[in-house]
């Protein structure tokens, strides 16, 4: 590759119209824009669309991605942009590393997160094996995030726009994955600029609705695609308060989250109302208890994935923000290493509602880069 040659707008030192480029297209408007844009500048664009699944109720559902009519439109941006585009069947490999995990840990209690496992075990693993196949130099994603270049590399940021940024789902990107990843959207204002943009492009999905669910969970029914995956595991049992008193009857734990307050068909305590505060889905039991039970401080959390400059263990501790959920933003706390990929978080301040099965994402105290993050054990 050629160095005395200045650096394109994707940050390599080559003619756009001699850089390749995948986008990952998941037929929404984020990702159609970004292939627009590059195809705009010259670069040589390829489209690829991951077909993840295959059902009824999904096929003619809006709002998720992947889905058969999000395959048609990527298909359609490709052909009115002049680049060509693959669908690509990971409908077997999705199952396996991503659905069949989120209903074992309904299973166990936890609450998981799988659009962070399909990042992670299938979109920046597989399809960016096949960018490179492709013999691409680099792949494009339509996820709000920014990659910058720092002293000792590319670093993860959060977006420019706090309301659209992406950080809580990406924290596991490895070091070696960043290098190939480009992230186009990610130092605009706000999604209202995308729209533009579309909008200038002349694209179909210039006014397509946001993805809201998971894609593989139609209507937000997560207890419905559990009992079809895990037959029996809506199985009834006892709501009891933290003393072991039963209070009412539940008719499957897979129905609760922790921290939920509304469904329990079972009141109060007076004038205080009652959370669940634990699932214990071995004896078949949803735990309730008063509000301030469900603060938590301390988290042990595994998996890390870290991104900062220095090794993981080469600080004892670590003043660091946290964020729990993608919805919240990150918050004080104390960062403990105890090996290479597991660590204790402390709180600053307690935190309400935290469950297995969550992410724990890792950011600078001021600043927008990002650390990485693991996933909490225990809480």
């Amino acid at each position: 590759m050629p160095k005395d040659l200045p650096l394109n707008s994707l940050g390599l030192p080559k003619a756009p119209a001699d850089t390749r480029v995948v986008v990952a297209m998941s037929g929404g408007v984020d990702s159609s824009v970004v292939a627009a844009m590059l195809k705009e500048e010259g670069y040589d664009v390829i489209g690829v669309t991951l077909q993840l699944y295959d059902h009824g109720a999904a096929l003619a559902k809006k709002g998720a991605c992947c889905a058969g009519q999000d395959i048609h439109d990527a298909r359609r941006v490709a052909e009115a942009m002049n680049f060509p585009h693959y669908v690509l069947d990971y409908e077997n490999t999705f199952r396996e590393a991503v659905i069949e995990e989120f209903a074992d840990a309904y299973l166990a209690g936890a609450t998981p997160v799988p659009c962070i496992r399909c990042n992670e075990r299938v979109k920046f693993k597989d399809l960016l094996e096949t960018a490179r196949d492709l013999d691409a130099d680099c792949m494009a994603t339509g996820h709000y995030i920014q990659r910058k270049l720092g002293a000792h590399g590319p670093e993860l940021h959060s977006a420019a726009d706090p309301m659209r940024d992406q950080s809580y789902f990406l924290f596991s990107t490895t070091p070696e994955q960043l290098a190939f990843l480009r992230f186009p959207l990610g130092h605009l204002p706000s999604k209202a600029e995308t729209r533009k943009l579309a909008a200038r492009f002349g694209l179909i999905v210039a006014d397509k609705p946001d993805s809201q669910d998971i894609c593989f969970v139609p209507n937000g029914n997560y207890a419905s695609v559990i009992e079809k995956l895990r037959p029996g595991a809506a199985d009834p049992g006892e709501i009891v308060d933290l003393a072991g008193k039963v209070l009412g009857h539940h008719k499957g734990v897979i129905h609760y989250t922790i921290g939920q307050r509304r469904g329990l068909g079972i009141g109060g305590l007076g004038d205080h109302p009652l959370y669940v505060v634990k699932l214990d889905p071995d004896t078949r039991r949803v735990i309730v208890g008063p509000k301030e039970a469900l603060a938590t401080r301390l988290l042990r959390v595994a998996e890390i994935n870290w991104l900062g400059d220095e090794p993981f263990e080469s600080h004892p501790e670590r003043e660091v923000s946290v964020r729990i959920r993608s919805t919240r933003a990150p918050r004080p706390a104390i960062l403990r290493p105890l090996s290479a990929t597991t660590a204790e978080v402390e709180l600053i301040e307690p935190e309400e509602g935290v469950s297995p099965g969550q992410a724990c994402v890792f950011y600078e105290t001021e600043g927008s880069r990002i650390f990485g993050g693991g996933w909490i054990v225990t809480a």
